[in-house]
């Protein structure tokens, strides 16, 4: 199990602090366990639970709970609307084959203003109040997988249950700090740039919370070199911003549900490594 993160004594009080936060808890127990250790660790300080998944057990979210209170990691809701998941309500449209479309799909119909706005709300409260029944209490925080939380129409329903629901938790906005020139590779960045928009300026109107900013986006190819990319996520993040991050271990239940494999496992190296709590020295960072 790796150490826990060495940053210099000296600059500790003056280090920016971010929030590096593991999204997909419950989608495996490969992912789970490589997940909780480096939140033992503290190599991690913020976890993201999918309660749609089917290995978020209650053994799993207590298990989840134990290693995140001695270092007072955040849990968040990591609020799942795409398959091959299932939704938690019962009336939830659309679900072809019994299942929540694809990303793609779900961006088009919620683009076209196509979702059924009470159906979303509905979801959104079960999957809620899923987290509450498996870990005894709100999330610290809301996101979601695939940043579906940020999409029209979803970003409403998400917004108003949380207000009225979790009005503590802040939420995850995806915009970045890094200025457009360095971000023209990243298509998905880009989208989810201008997605967050719209998302912080309803959240703020609700006096709801969200990151300053975001890093953690790249294009997820088997060939990436994660230990390379990593360090320029910090740069130029205020205090208090979220870089997201995927660590795991392969196992037949996450090649079943996700393409994202091996990555995960070149991620779980990385933070577990030496070379993780230099890079976060070298660029004055620390996890808050």
């Amino acid at each position: 199990m790796p150490a826990a993160p060495e940053l210099p004594s000296a600059s500790a009080a003056s280090a920016r602090r971010i929030i590096l936060c593991a999204d997909d808890y419950g989608l495996a127990p490969g992912v789970n366990g490589a997940i909780r250790e480096l939140v033992a660790a503290g190599r991690l300080n913020a976890a993201s639970a999918m309660v749609v998944a089917p290995s978020l057990t209650q053994a799993e979210a207590a298990a989840l709970a134990a290693a995140a209170a001695p270092r007072r990691a955040a849990i968040g809701l990591h609020l799942t609307l795409t398959g091959p998941f299932r939704p938690a309500s019962p009336g939830y449209r659309p679900t072809p084959h019994g299942h929540f479309p694809g990303v793609g799909r779900m961006l088009v119909l919620a683009t076209a203003r196509r979702l059924d706005p009470a159906a979303l709300s509905a979801e959104v409260a079960a999957q809620l109040a899923a987290f509450v029944s498996r870990f005894g209490r709100a999330p610290d925080f809301v996101d979601g997988h695939q940043h579906v939380h940020l999409f029209p129409q979803v970003r409403d329903a998400v917004l108003a249950v949380i207000k009225r629901a979790a009005p503590s938790a802040w939420l995850r906005q995806c915009g970045a700090a890094a200025p457009l020139r360095h971000r023209l590779g990243d298509p998905k960045g880009l989208l989810i740039d201008r997605l967050s928009r719209a998302f912080r300026a309803r959240a703020h109107r609700l006096g709801l919370a969200v990151n300053p900013a975001f890093a953690g986006t790249y294009t997820y190819r088997e060939t990436t070199a994660f230990a390379r990319i990593f360090p320029g996520f910090l740069d130029g993040l205020p205090d208090g911003s979220v870089v997201m991050c995927h660590p795991g271990r392969v196992d037949a239940e996450l090649a079943r549900l996700d393409p994202l494999t091996t990555l995960r496992e070149a991620e779980y190296a990385y933070f577990a490594g030496p070379d993780f709590p230099r890079a976060l020295a070298a660029r004055g960072v620390r996890l808050a």
